[in-house]
């Protein structure tokens, strides 16, 4: 894994239900349910789908794996819903027909518990701060960046492919791909947006390499003052050796 990606090892994680039972039973649960109804607007939806809803919201710091994954939503929460009738949803119904849910799921988990793979990665900027400071190792890598790069008959390029090449060293700098995580995106969009990347003016070689160079050291900037964390979560359906 590239420098600059702090990368936590891999914490696995036995769900058995005791976790999401101390949060049912816990003074923070109902203040979260709310919340949490609020945000998923149940105005139209049935009591069935809102409670799955909820569900999916539930994290696994409060015991519950996610339920995005097939094998948890078809073996762990499908059997634990029941099905409501079409009456609207209010808030006090789904606060208590969700914690009978919710409780069922901890059975569920109890009985047949989830292995869940959990990390988290922060992208801080340190990876882009060492390659700025070995010149040599830079220029290395905007070379390689460059090497598939259309140029015009007199060697300019459009600062449109500055995003892709900014893609291309990304993970030799420790950034992700674009697309690949929503708060890093909005962080590139900003710093490409400021120096007008989209404008399709043609320029020399290298001011486009002092270009994604500055690209980099305002992004690295960002990332200092505002570290961005992202954490993923895998049900792991092999056994464990």
């Amino acid at each position: 894994m590239a420098a600059g990606l702090k990368r936590d090892p891999i914490v696995i994680l036995r769900m058995d239900g005791e976790d999401l039972l101390e949060f049912i039973n816990g003074p923070s649960y109902e203040a979260e349910m709310v919340s949490i109804f609020s945000q998923i607007g149940c105005e139209d939806a049935s009591l069935r789908d809102c409670i799955t809803k909820a569900l999916e919201k539930l994290t696994v710091d409060q015991g519950m794996p996610p339920s995005s994954d097939s094998w948890v939503m078809r073996n762990i929460v499908e059997p634990a819903l029941e099905s409501w009738d079409d009456k609207p949803v209010s808030q006090e119904t789904f606060l208590e027909e969700s914690k009978k849910v919710a409780k069922r799921v901890a059975q569920n988990l109890n009985e047949e518990p989830v292995i869940v793979a959990h990390s988290e990665n922060t992208f801080d900027g340190s990876g882009i701060k060492r390659l700025l400071s070995n010149k040599f190792e830079l220029d290395k890598l905007l070379n390689v960046g460059l090497e598939n790069v259309p140029k015009d008959r007199n060697g300019k390029i459009s600062k449109e492919y500055l995003r892709v090449v900014l893609d291309v060293v990304a993970p030799s700098v420790g950034l992700p791909q674009i697309g690949a995580v929503e708060q890093m995106d909005k962080v590139v969009a900003d710093v490409l947006n400021r120096i007008d990347a989209d404008d399709w003016k043609m320029i020399k070689e290298d001011e486009f390499k002092k270009l994604l160079t500055e690209i980099m050291e305002s992004i690295m900037l960002q990332l200092e003052g505002n570290p961005i964390s992202v954490s993923s979560n895998s049900v792991v359906h092999e056994p464990l050796p």
